[in-house]
């Protein structure tokens, strides 16, 4: 599914769904929680994504689904890695390597707990838009 052989500069949300395999109220909730997530939208009000979109949903879910981090642990993954983020002071590899790991041992899911906490917020912001 994940096929881009079709070049266009924008897609609609149905489009992206199908292209990532997420479902089009967890990309609306993504919008509200990730703000480097924010698809433009046409003059209809219809959200139009770009491949730069696309690249970043799938990789949040690379983040979230894959690597199991919560969504807050995602957040802080994607504003260390945002473009305009001041450099930080060069460190050896070996010191990278530790504070990663860290980092993805503090923000990986332990429980079910957190993947019910994330079920209920995007239940809380349907309900909230209905």
């Amino acid at each position: 599914m994940k096929d881009l052989s079709i070049k266009k500069l924008y897609y609609s949300i149905s489009e992206v769904s199908k292209i990532t395999d997420i479902e089009q109220y967890v990309l609306r909730y993504w919008e509200t929680e990730f703000e480097q997530l924010g698809p433009q939208k046409n003059r209809a009000g219809n959200r139009i994504y770009t491949n730069k979109d696309i690249q970043l949903i799938l990789y949040i879910k690379e983040l979230l689904r894959e690597k199991k981090y919560t969504i807050e642990g995602a957040k802080k993954i994607l504003s260390e890695n945002s473009p305009g983020r001041p450099v930080q002071p060069a460190t050896t590899s070996k010191q990278k390597t530790s504070e990663v790991s860290e980092i993805e041992e503090e923000y990986k899911k332990p429980s079910l707990k957190d993947d019910l906490e994330e079920i209920k917020n995007i239940l809380e912001f349907i309900v909230s838009k209905l």
